[in-house]
């Protein structure tokens, strides 16, 4: 049996096992961590084809500007004379123009489609329910320039096929009737599902444990021995490993480990934070996102969960809890009625998203070697194109044609 490592444990990664697994191969998932942390963990929960429109666009590039000295701004960007970071936002800035906006939105819509069928056709196996809600998502507004964004973002919404309704306030406060809204309105992404991401971890890890793939934790990349256009070992802190295929899924750690197999990957962490409040006193019918205040609320299993904000730094930078204070300072500006006091640091949960120079995540094959295949990059959506971004690895790994065209997801576009 042909033995794959797939080197990440987090969403892209166990899904791209999940595949594997599934089509014959003998699987070993290796993670630096203790697979019980990360993005994977902590996100929103959002399932999102809603969510067509990259990080990279000229309205985030105005947006750096404008908050690069505000503390609880919810968009950020370190500055540094660091070479992964100019390259980087030197990229960036090239790709950020309605052109590249308006290309990446199928790709974007059919990935997030894809992903949404996996994760219910997973639902559909007799060892895998976990909490999942298809009820759609609230983008609330409450400025007249967010109301024009909304029109047009609706009328894009619907172009690309996807249910989506603009609201008025009347008929926004109806479908939240316990919470007063201080809002103009809102978009609702009909489309739109969520889950809780970290019953979806668990069920996932342990379906594939049950299946034979292998998990092995606090496991760090420290090297690869190479033949010709193969890679035959992994190298680790432990011990290596033999692989007759390797997938390289490390969410925010990618660019590093890309670097010594003699590949730039163009990534930078974006860190983002979220607070989980259990049996709170007010209770949410819908996942919503505050636009003015880019903050994302989401019920979960009786519990209500705040994220937010996008701090692209290093891995090394320690946590910045004023903009913790932030997420709660913008829900406070849209339910007044909600009063959350500043948590304690150690209630405060923080992460790194990997997130591409424009704003779209690298699958596939490299040209370098003939079994290393890339899946990362996924920025705010490693958990919404997650399951889907497995099937892709899955289908590459073994030859078959893609369930989508997987061009604008090219590891080397960038070069």
């Amino acid at each position: 049996m042909a033995k794959a490592i797939v080197v990440g444990g987090g969403i892209i990664g166990l899904s791209s096992a999940f595949y594997l697994n599934a089509s014959g191969w003998d699987v070993t998932v290796i993670d630096r961590g203790d697979l019980e942390a990360g993005c994977s963990f902590g996100n929103a929960g959002y399932i999102c084809p809603s969510h067509f429109v990259p990080l990279t666009t000229p309205d985030n590039v105005r947006a750096g500007i404008k908050w690069m000295f505000d503390s609880q701004s919810p968009f950020y960007i370190q500055p540094k004379l660091n070479w992964a970071l100019l390259d980087w936002g030197w990229k960036f800035m090239r790709k950020a123009t309605q052109k590249h906006v308006a290309a990446a939105a199928v790709p974007l819509r059919d990935i997030a489609l894809l992903s949404m069928a996996s994760y219910e056709e997973w639902l559909r196996m007799p060892d895998f329910d976990f909490y999942y809600e298809k009820k759609g998502m609230l983008e609330v507004f409450q400025t007249p320039s967010m109301l024009h964004h909304a029109e047009d973002t609706v009328k894009k919404s619907q172009a690309l096929g996807l249910e989506t309704e603009l609201l008025s306030f009347e008929a926004l406060q109806a479908l939240e009737p316990n919470t007063r809204i201080n809002a103009l309105g809102a978009i609702w992404f009909k489309c739109d599902a969520h889950c809780a991401p970290y019953d979806l971890m668990y069920k996932l890890k342990t379906h594939l444990q049950k299946n034979g793939v292998q998990l092995k934790s606090n496991e760090d990349v420290l090297g690869f021995n190479r033949q010709k256009n193969n890679i035959k070992q992994i190298r680790t802190n432990k011990t290596v490993h033999e692989a007759d295929l390797v997938i390289v899924a490390t969410g925010s750690w990618s660019r590093e480990l890309a670097q010594q197999l003699d590949i730039n990957l163009p990534i930078m962490p974006g860190r983002g934070y979220s607070v989980t409040l259990n049996d709170p006193q007010y209770h949410f019918e819908h996942p919503i996102i505050l636009s003015e205040g880019r903050v994302a609320v989401t019920p979960m299993q009786g519990a209500t969960r705040f994220g937010g904000t996008m701090e692209i730094t290093d891995t090394k930078t320690p946590p910045k809890m004023h903009r913790v204070q932030g997420i709660l300072t913008s829900v406070k500006q849209f339910f007044p009625d909600i009063d959350i006091p500043m948590p304690k640091v150690e209630d405060v949960w923080y992460g790194y998203r990997p997130c591409s120079a424009d704003g779209l995540p690298y699958i596939g094959r490299s040209k370098k070697y003939d079994n290393l295949i890339i899946a990362t990059g996924h920025s705010m959506l490693g958990l919404s194109l997650g399951a889907g971004t497995g099937k892709l690895v899955g289908e590459i790994a073994n030859g078959q044609a893609s369930s989508m065209s997987i061009e604008a997801f090219a590891v080397d576009r960038l070069d």
